[in-house]
């Protein structure tokens, strides 16, 4: 028979929730914005543009006040150990809200967002509403919290991207994106269910114990692990669980298809790295939960087929934004390298390449931007004869498309550093693994050096005017994303000490 709690028992939920909310104040910060930006957009709407986007990006920069409050905080769990305040969320959380403030800077000079009869309405909450769901994703530690804060992060995705009502390829992509998110979720909450059913709980680190304290059933745990996987790889956009990603990030518009594929990648990975780190603590140990199931070689397969199948289809791609996604994929197989390692060099090699692909990614979206709004046209083709008439914007393309081959002297050249450093450590096979690695960014090489290509040494079949300007904001912004990346590529130690400085919860998880 069901029994109503005592007075003293509500007494200790009540004072467990107020102690949890004083370390909540980042994720209740970014709310409030959230609520600010939908009263805005009604009460404003004659003005709205301006006032939402510098709104957004004021608001976002405030939010790294109560982050680095927070920062102070780590070592607790809140929320009845629901929720994880730790170095390694820390991170992550002022890696999501640097990329939503880039979102937002992208997006203000976008034309196909800020020329739109209807206007931007609820655009920026909704940046705002992912950025709130992405930073829930790097603390939960419980499944009923990874999957809400996955669902927030999903809605909000599938209504920017098909944000672009009135063209069909937008649309098209906003309903295969749902139709993919929504079967991803139903098999990652049906894997959930099959787990909580084997372990009588939700939190990972009791999941984790009692897996091993009181034995399982190998086939029933395996069935449950693949589920959880294809809700996690369809998030980072690995193979096979990428189909959704070239249609998506086509549809979408461009400052959307870059936080879908920096953001929102970099979330589906802060959850792979705990979840299977803590849940599966003993993942480089084949067998040792999963008889006959061996993840490090799982992992493996998805990596060498993301980096080998992203990096071979993007050799046929017209549209820039296409050529990213297929990018994109091949990069998801390079971050999964580090977390094969599975020490503490792998895994801050790949919160390093993270940042890096930020920088970069971003970077070369914001590029797209511009001669979006120059030229009107995402096709590779009529980037002919860019280079000379606007010399910025093709320098710096230049720049963030050397880094994502990985070429020296940039940021993205000491991520795969890194990681292939991590994988040639651990000798064996892992040096075939590296070996992968560095022949798929060789191929990667003649795809992304055939935007400056077009831009520096092919003339135009239309005539252009002899100097194109990018805009004074754009110009800044792409300048100090070109300026970061070469920067980082020279003076790496401080993002390198802070990726080592998060991977320090997991402790004895790495080895």
């Amino acid at each position: 028979m069901f029994e109503l709690p005592s007075g003293a028992e509500i007494q200790n939920i009540i004072a467990t929730l107020k102690s949890g909310a004083l370390h909540f104040l980042p994720e209740i910060y970014l709310s409030a914005l959230f609520l600010v930006l939908i009263l805005l957009d009604l009460i404003f709407r004659p003005k709205k543009h301006y006032l939402l986007s510098v709104t957004a990006l004021v608001g976002l920069a405030g939010s790294f006040y109560f982050i680095f409050r927070q920062h102070a905080m780590t070592g607790n769990e809140i929320f009845f150990g629901m929720y994880a305040i730790d170095e390694f969320s820390v991170f992550f959380k002022y890696f999501f809200v640097a990329s939503g403030m880039l979102t937002v800077m992208i997006s203000m000079p976008s034309l196909e967002l800020n020329t739109r009869a209807s206007g931007l309405g609820e655009y920026y909450s909704l940046i705002i509403g992912m950025v709130i769901g992405m930073v829930m994703m790097a603390s939960a530690t419980d499944l009923l919290m990874i999957f809400l804060s996955m669902e927030l992060v999903s809605l909000a995705a599938y209504v920017l991207t098909g944000y672009m009502k009135r063209e069909q390829r937008s649309t098209e992509a906003a309903l295969k994106y749902m139709i993919y998110g929504a079967v991803s979720s139903g098999l990652m909450i049906y894997g959930f269910s099959i787990i909580y059913g084997l372990t009588g709980s939700t939190n990972i680190s009791v999941i984790s114990q009692v897996l091993i304290d009181r034995g399982y059933d190998p086939l029933l745990l395996m069935i449950a692990s693949l589920m959880v996987l294809v809700g996690i790889g369809y998030k980072i956009g690995a193979v096979p669980f990428h189909f959704w990603s070239p249609d998506v990030y086509e549809g979408a518009p461009i400052p959307v298809t870059a936080f879908l594929s920096v953001a929102s990648k970099a979330a589906g990975f802060a959850l792979l790295i705990r979840y299977f780190y803590v849940a599966v603590p003993h993942i480089g140990d084949p067998g040792a939960f999963t008889p006959g199931m061996d993840w490090v070689t799982m992992l493996m397969i998805l990596s060498v087929a993301s980096m080998i199948y992203g990096n071979v289809v993007a050799l046929w791609q017209k549209n820039i934004k296409r050529l990213l996604a297929y990018s994109s994929i091949a990069h998801a197989g390079y971050l999964l390298l580090g977390i094969i390692v599975m020490d503490e060099l792998g895994t801050q090699a790949t919160l390093f390449y993270l940042v890096s692909y930020l920088l970069m990614n971003f970077g070369a979206f914001l590029v797209a931007v511009i001669i979006a709004n120059k030229t009107g046209s995402e096709n590779i083709d009529d980037y002919r004869g860019l280079g000379r008439r606007m010399p910025l914007a093709g320098a710096a393309m230049t720049v963030f498309l050397i880094s994502l081959v990985g070429l020296p002297p940039t940021v993205g050249f000491i991520g795969k550093l890194m990681i292939f450093s991590a994988l040639l450590a651990k000798g064996s096979v892992f040096i075939w693994l590296a070996l992968i690695g560095i022949l798929t960014s060789v191929i990667s090489l003649y795809y992304y050096m055939l935007i400056p290509l077009n831009m520096y040494l092919r003339e135009s079949k239309q005539p252009l005017p002899d100097t194109i300007s990018s805009g004074l904001l754009p110009g800044i912004v792409t300048a100090g994303l070109m300026i970061l990346t070469l920067y980082f590529g020279i003076f790496f130690t401080p993002l390198s000490d802070f990726a080592r400085y998060a991977i320090t919860v997991f402790g004895n998880q790495l080895y």
